[in-house]
Formats: structure tokens, sequence, C-alpha cells
């Protein structure tokens, strides 16, 4: 007779010991826990390019932030504009932040995860309005399979927290890197609205740049990576995600079909559009599949995903922009709030279908 499996029983145990898979690792397991098993039909059949052609996602030169002709920006707006359409993703080097800043945010985030785990208990929780908390897969009771990733999630604007609310160990450089990453992200958006025909402000007028949100993620080195993802196939909910990432790699975007890697370079972050871009631009941009394999390597991956939304609760109305739609083109989506799909977002967890569907007129 088969065993039976308390998958829910399982989930609350584990969730229970507030160690996160890092502390599994820790404890010396060979074969990970059942509930972190995906179906075979969905780890093992992967398609990915033939190595003959190489696609990679597009490499933008932003110049230092500044540009030194209107021609210039207008060519950079181009570059956008081909890479959203394209792919939903691309990479921007020369973007202002230095390399000394991401390298020590890399190092306080490892740190955060890998200090004593009596002080990361301290920050664990799953309600979903604290603005600093630690766990695993903000999704672990909704989802069918759980991710091989433990998370600390950091609401750091408008409301600028004080470092002394921020987990000690990585509390200053947070702060720098938000401030930095702000001053990126006002200008991507201007490019954005450019790149949509609109004017560089219109975006950042809607406060798509107003609220942004750290998710620090640590993947430990996986016993059976096979049988799990670090993060599976989904989408952000996100207006855009900017990502930092260190050198192991395993995030992959899913591009005519196939998944496609995004190898790692260390002067580059990766932007990719979330599902409020999509929503609010009527499809003209695109929220696109991506995940991460889970981590073969001997050590740690680290990655920063830098979320542009607005913050639960949050009663702001958005719908598609007035100036993209018309008789033509109808709005294909109908109102919502932040709040409203963050729920739909949490309810369902990362099952691969666009949470979008759910706001279709």
């Amino acid at each position: 007779m088969a065993e039976t499996y308390d998958r829910v029983g399982e989930v609350k145990a584990f969730d229970e010991m507030k160690i996160g898979v890092k502390g599994l690792v820790d404890a010396g397991i060979t074969q990970i826990p059942r509930i972190f098993h995906h179906p075979p039909h969905v780890t093992v059949t992967n398609p990915t390019k033939p190595s003959s052609t190489v696609v990679m996602i597009p490499t933008i030169d932003l110049g230092g932030g500044t540009f030194e002709s209107t021609v210039t920006r207008e060519s950079v707006v181009v570059k956008v504009r081909e890479a959203v359409e394209k792919f939903g993703f691309f990479q921007v080097i020369n973007h202002g932040i230095p390399v000394d800043v991401m390298e020590k945010m890399k190092d306080g985030i490892r740190g955060f995860h890998e200090q004593d785990a009596d002080v990361k208990k301290g920050f664990y929780s799953r309600d979903i309005t604290k603005k600093v908390k630690y766990n695993t897969n903000f999704d672990l009771y909704s989802s069918q399979a759980a991710n091989w990733r433990d998370t600390l999630t950091t609401v750091m604007a408008p409301d600028v927290p004080h470092a002394e609310d921020l987990p000690k160990i990585c509390g200053n450089i947070m702060l720098e890197y938000s401030k930095q990453m702000m001053k990126l992200g006002e200008l991507i958006f201007e490019l954005l609205s450019e790149a949509l025909g609109l004017k560089p402000n219109h975006l950042k007028e809607l406060d798509c740049a107003k609220s942004l949100s750290l998710l620090s993620h640590y993947y430990p080195p996986c016993p059976e990576p096979d049988r799990t993802f670090g993060i599976s196939s989904h989408t952000d909910i996100s207006f855009i995600t900017i990502l930092l990432q260190d050198h192991i790699g395993g995030l992959q975007v899913l591009h005519d079909g196939c998944w496609i890697d995004v190898p790692p370079n260390p002067k580059a972050l990766i932007v990719n559009l979330g599902d409020l871009l999509q929503l609010i631009s009527n499809d003209k941009f695109v929220s696109v599949e991506h995940r991460v394999l889970a981590n073969r390597s001997e050590e740690p991956r680290i990655s920063i995903a830098s979320f542009f939304m607005h913050t639960i609760p949050n009663e702001q109305v958005y719908g598609p922009i007035k100036e993209l739609v018309s008789k033509q083109n109808p709005p294909k989506y109908r109102e919502t709030t932040t709040t409203e799909m963050a729920k739909h977002y949490l309810a369902r967890g990362l099952d691969g279908a666009s949470p979008l569907l759910h706001f279709r007129i």
C-alpha cells in the first residue's frame, strides 16, 4: 500500500522550525524533503535552445546615467523598446551603481543568511504587511511544490527604514544600495515611458518609481537539483524588477518557447518588466516568464531583486494608460489595485500561469 503523504502537515512542520532550506543543508541532509519535489514532467522536460544558436538578452549601456546628447538618449530608448518587445528582459551596464556597492550588498546578504540561526529566527514571518521579514517561499502554503531558496524581504521606499529596524549585519549597505537603486529605477522608468511614446515623467507621475522592496535571495547548494527549482517558472508582479546576481548563474528566461540562460556579468544589472507594467501598457510591453534552476554549485547563489511596486495594503487604482488605448486598441484589462493583485498572486502560488488572466476584460 502506498504511503500517505500529508503535504500540509509537512509544510507546517518545516515552516515552524524557522530554519529555512539553509538549515536543512546545515543539518547534512542528502535527500530533499518531499515538499520540494516538483512533478517530473516539469523538471525533466526543459526545452533549451540548441547549442548552435546562442541567444542572449540584450545589453544596454546607460552611459553612467547621463546622456551626452538627445541623439544618444533616443538611441538608448530605441534599444530599450526593442529589448522589451522582443525579450521582456535586458541588462544594463554603466548604470551608475558602483561595483563595490554591488559586491558589498551581495556580501551583506550572504552574511545575513549565514549568521546564527537564532538571530535570523527573530525576523522569520509570513505576515505580508511586515516591512522586514525572512522566510522560505512567500507561497509555501499555496504552491504545489516548494522552491529551494530562502528570502529576506525588506521595504525600502517610500518610507525609508531606520538602520536599527534592518538586520544589523546588512542594514547599512541595504540603505546605501537602495538609495542608488531608486535613482536607477527613475531613469529606467523615464526610458520606458519614452519607449511607450509618452513623456519621460509619465510612469513616475503614476508613482511606478515610488515604492521599492528588496527580495534578497539565498540559494544553498541542493543535494538533488533535478527534483526542484531555485524559483520555478513565474512572472513578477512588479512594474519592473532590477536584479543583481552573483557569479553562480542559473537564471533562465523563456523566449520563443525555449529557456535561455542569462550568464552572470559582475558589472551588469538585469531589468525585467512585471505584470503591473504589462497591465498599464495594455500589453504593449509584456511580463515574461523566468526561473532559476536549483543550485548545483558547492557554494550558495546570492541574488537581490529590487521590486518597484507598492507595498500592501495600497489602494491606488491602476488600469491601461488612457494615452495607449483607442477604439482600435481598447483596454484589455479592468482596473485593479496592487493589493488585489498581490492577494491573487499569493493565493495561487507560482504555478507558471500568468496572474494577469484574472484581470482581463
